[in-house]
């Protein structure tokens, strides 16, 4: 083995004297939590109080009942993600395919479209407080200005607070817009203009070319959404802390009451690793379809 030169040992140095503040920011930060993490997951631990040794306990409770809320919090995550990732997306699609038309003052409505994503989480929950509420807000008063219907209790009735979280997560969906956008613009132009001279109407075009040559970035889409739609958190703190009878009571505001309310952060530990392997299973399975349905136009 070569040894190395006076020059080399010094760039080497260098080179690590230059990584070592992001070095020691991954190890206190990212690293060391997670060990912790995982080791407090397997003990009983109040913060207050060394943590003891009990193995499996956490994840046992988990699964037989001793939570009692484990499973609602679970179902009421995956009613949100089954709703809202598959509607952002196609929002999202058919946004992006309007703002690319070639209008005048197109620039205009992009922006428009792009600015709730530029308000705050907190804000915008207390905005939709508002819009949603079932007395004076918004939505009911139009409903009932213009149709005379009376609208429902929204986040205030158990049987519409999910799905008006949904429809608040549809209205965020700028962020995606802009990739989707990019995604049509850099569709080749010779393939719309190919298929109009073989007579494809408006609706063929849309769906033998732009879907399939739009279908690896509505893939990345689809993996964010459902990452972060597993993880939602402040919407359900901020606007119903869980209620009405926990019908927003999602995994992660769960978890977050077990870590800080309860105190019972070997437990919230345990929800913490069970969500990132739901996550990374999901993930998995997404990746290994897509090669069903993902078209690259390289390959």
């Amino acid at each position: 083995m070569r040894r190395m030169s006076k020059f080399e040992r010094s760039q080497a140095i260098s080179g690590v004297l230059f990584a070592l503040p992001y070095i020691i920011g991954l190890v206190l930060f990212t690293a060391y939590p997670l060990v912790a993490s995982m080791y407090y997951s397997l003990c009983r631990f109040d913060v207050l109080t060394p943590p003891s040794w009990i193995g499996l306990g956490n994840y046992i409770d988990m699964f037989t009942g001793a939570d009692e809320y484990f499973w609602q919090s679970m179902y009421n995550t995956v009613y949100y993600a089954a709703l809202s990732v598959p509607l952002t997306i196609l929002t999202g699609v058919g946004i992006a395919m309007l703002l690319n038309m070639k209008v005048k003052g197109m620039a205009v409505y992009r922006t428009i479209f792009f600015l709730p994503v530029l308000v705050p989480i907190v804000a915008s929950s207390i905005l939709w407080l508002w819009i949603l509420n079932p007395q004076y807000g918004l939505i009911n008063n139009l409903l009932y200005k213009l149709f005379s219907i009376e609208g429902p209790g929204w986040i205030a009735d158990e049987r519409w607070s999910k799905f008006s979280l949904v429809l608040m997560s549809v209205w965020a969906a700028g962020q995606s817009v802009v990739i989707y956008l990019a995604g049509l613009q850099d569709i080749p132009e010779q393939l719309y203009e190919a298929a109009e001279l073989d007579g494809a109407s408006t609706l063929g075009r849309i769906r033998h070319i732009t879907i399939p040559m739009l279908t690896p970035v509505i893939f990345f889409n689809l993996v964010m959404g459902v990452i972060n739609s597993l993880q939602v958190f402040t919407q359900a703190y901020i606007m119903t802390d869980g209620g009405p009878a926990n019908s927003t009571l999602f995994y992660m505001l769960h978890l977050y009451r077990n870590a800080f309310g309860y105190l019972n952060m070997g437990y919230a530990c345990a929800l913490a690793w069970f969500l990132f392997v739901v996550i990374i299973a999901i993930t998995l399975i997404v990746f290994k379809t897509s090669g069903r349905w993902v078209f690259y136009s390289g390959g």
